[in-house]
């Protein structure tokens, strides 16, 4: 970290002002001079979208978004407009401010960072689901198409995730390859 940033910071994350692990974020796109910022490293992920956004752990971008500095404006509104379903996230993005061209450098990214946004599959029981997981059913399903009844308590072992849709897996039952919605079924301990 740079004596510039450091001095800037005191050492703390520049967003919730905590005095925790912390790394340098360079907030894209790097056209902009100062795009450097001091964050939390247990932040990142979800700044990146790499991992599931968590409403509560961001209660603090009402205050951080009045910082006097660009790139951490930039970062609360992006994320304020993620979070925009939190009613506080949505109150807090109506009444900020930012000038032109900080609107500009928040609004650059435009899809690509929704894109970015990490598509996450849960369990009944809100388990996060991964690529070969096994899983229980929680209901006896009709599968469509077929004559194939997929018992309360059948195991579906190495799942696939659907990639685009969250509410969606795909697992084999008496050696068919079904899809099955993620809310009838829970992750196997």
């Amino acid at each position: 970290m740079n004596e510039k940033l450091l001095a800037r910071s005191g050492g703390k994350c520049e967003l919730c002002q905590k005095e925790t692990e912390v790394v340098v974020y360079r907030v894209l796109p790097d056209t902009h001079a100062d795009n450097e910022v001091v964050v939390c490293e247990s932040l990142i992920g979800q700044i990146e979208g790499t991992e599931p956004l968590q409403p509560e752990a961001w209660r603090f971008l009402p205050d951080a978004m009045w910082s006097e500095i660009p790139a951490v404006q930039v970062i609360a509104w992006r994320m304020l407009n993620r979070l925009k379903g939190e009613s506080w996230a949505s109150d807090a993005l109506d009444i900020l401010y930012l000038d032109d061209e900080t609107l500009e450098w928040a609004k650059a990214l435009g899809e690509q960072a929704e894109a970015g946004e990490a598509i996450v599959h849960k369990d009944a029981n809100g388990n996060i689901l991964q690529n070969g997981d096994s899983v229980v059913l929680t209901k006896t399903l009709d599968v469509k198409g077929s004559s194939l009844s997929a018992k309360l308590g059948t195991v579906v072992r190495n799942i696939r995730l659907v990639e685009d849709n969250p509410e969606q897996i795909e697992g084999r039952v008496e050696g068919q390859l079904i899809v099955i919605l993620t809310k009838y079924l829970r992750k196997q301990g």
